[in-house]
């Protein structure tokens, strides 16, 4: 499977203005969620990476040649990883000692280009004393940076609007990948698996902040069990772009997907991410709050 799409740059300074209004986030979005606020400073030096990057892909369908990810730290080798390393320790760590509880994981923040927007995602991870009877759920904040105003969005795939939401297994991860060009759509990953099983596959969530509305899309072709979201399409603007396959195959199909689900076999296309991502700003550990 080639998945070897990793967004990289150098890093620089973020600006003041936007580090001021970062720490209303994080009170705010423990008021909606119903954490208590943390109040604490948030860091004066923050990495933040370029704010456009892409690499060009290529169908291998006819390669016998495959390039290893270079991060397998996500179950689907993905370019915008889950947080599986936390997961799987922080289970090993509550279950050995505990035997149960709960934990907390949240995401660094995305800066929409126009620089009004910030995207996270609280991931919730409920261990129990084996793994196949956890849960992993969440939750993505979207902060307007001007006004205050936070909007909650929450996954829309299948496992997530099941009318049993306590189901013991399941993963339901909804984390921010990319805006779009000029700010007006989010686009992020939907990762959706049960544990212990090679069930897992991802969707693509749009959202659009004008319409305030959100639609998820994954590739109509059936001939796969397993998608990859990589960002969106140079080539289609407005779709975005998926590997496909099956485990166990050496060549996965390049499919772009636009938001009426249409899909298109691709050989050439460039998955393009927009936006800054910035580490380091809550004071307190991002993990286990």
């Amino acid at each position: 499977m080639e998945t070897g799409l990793f967004v990289s740059g150098w890093f620089r300074p973020q600006k003041p203005l936007v580090l001021l209004t970062l720490l209303g986030c994080i009170a705010t979005e423990m008021l909606m969620g119903g954490k208590p606020a943390l109040v604490e400073p948030i860091p004066t030096a923050i990495a933040v990476p370029p704010s456009t990057t892409s690499t060009l892909v290529k169908d291998t369908s006819s390669q016998a040649e495959i390039t290893q990810p270079r991060k397998p730290s996500d179950p689907l080798n993905s370019p915008h990883p889950i947080p599986w390393e936390w997961i799987l320790r922080t289970h090993a760590e509550v279950s050995e000692t505990k035997g149960a509880g709960v934990r907390y994981y949240r995401t660094p923040f995305l800066i929409s280009p126009d620089g009004v927007y910030a995207a996270y995602s609280r991931i919730t991870l409920q261990v129990k004393p084996e793994l196949f009877r956890s849960q992993v759920s969440s939750v993505m904040f979207v902060k307007n940076l001007k006004t205050g105003e936070l909007r909650t969005i929450t996954p829309t795939s299948p496992i997530s609007t099941q009318s049993e939401t306590n189901q013991p297994g399941t993963i339901a991860i909804l984390m921010p990948v990319s805006w779009n060009e000029n700010s007006q759509q989010l686009l992020a990953r939907e990762f959706e698996a049960i544990f212990s099983t090679s069930d897992m596959t991802d969707y693509a969530l749009i959202w659009d902040r004008q319409q305030n509305r959100t639609i998820s899309v994954k590739p109509s072709d059936t001939a796969y069990t397993h998608a990859v979201l990589l960002g969106w399409s140079k080539v289609s603007p407005g779709a975005v772009l998926f590997r496909a396959g099956n485990i166990g195959e050496r060549n996965w199909r390049l499919l772009s997907v636009d938001i009426e689900g249409k899909t298109i076999s691709i050989k050439e296309d460039e998955p393009l991410v927009f936006g800054r991502e910035v580490k380091n700003v809550w004071n307190r550990p991002q993990t286990n709050f």
